[in-house]
């Protein structure tokens, strides 16, 4: 599964980070490395449950992440 990691820096400073292919998982960061940080955090959570209940998609043997350019 190649999961995507779309960082973009908000008027305020702030980063937001999000992964596309699973919708819902978004989120802030002081930096574009907290953002990142997090994001792969949450990513992975969102999966586990996938994995938990049943849910999990084939191609979810193995993960990369990628960051948009």
């Amino acid at each position: 599964m190649r999961l995507t990691i779309r960082l973009l820096r908000e008027t305020d400073g702030r980063w937001i980070g999000d992964v596309p292919e699973l919708p819902g998982v978004t989120v802030y960061g002081a930096t574009a490395e907290e953002a990142t940080i997090k994001v792969k955090a949450l990513a992975l959570r969102v999966i586990a449950e996938e994995i938990e209940h049943g849910e999990m998609r084939p191609d979810a043997d193995t993960l990369q992440f990628s960051t948009a350019a």
